[in-house]
């Protein structure tokens, strides 16, 4: 469920072209992670990068957003949705970031 809510808001986020394409692919790149933190579930290491790229990511996003959010008179009602879902992706990650922290925890992570 991480995953998808993720992907749906990066694909809503980036539906614009106003964020530049490095938001698109940190994003889903730490996805791509995810999916494979899925499929090896006893995989440590696995879990360890998704969580270690998801935090980066809300560094990244911070960057991203304010440096290319735009002037109040370029705001289209898509941009405000695009950018909108954006920082909703971001709100929702540090929920998203505990939770992937106790799946840590239950592989046997310390």
């Amino acid at each position: 469920a991480i995953i998808l809510v993720h992907w749906l808001l990066t694909v809503w986020g980036c539906m614009n072209y106003m964020l530049p394409i490095s938001y698109a692919w940190g994003n889903f790149s730490v996805l791509a992670v995810g999916i494979w933190a899925i499929v090896q579930r006893d995989s440590l290491d696995a879990i360890t990068m998704f969580l270690t790229g998801l935090l980066l990511t809300v560094l990244t996003d911070v960057i991203h957003i304010s440096i290319f959010y735009p002037s109040h008179d370029y705001l289209s009602d898509a941009k405000r949705f695009s950018i909108g879902m954006a920082i909703f992706s971001l709100l929702l990650k540090p929920v998203s970031c505990y939770l992937v922290y106790r799946m840590y925890r239950e592989r046997g992570g310390e």
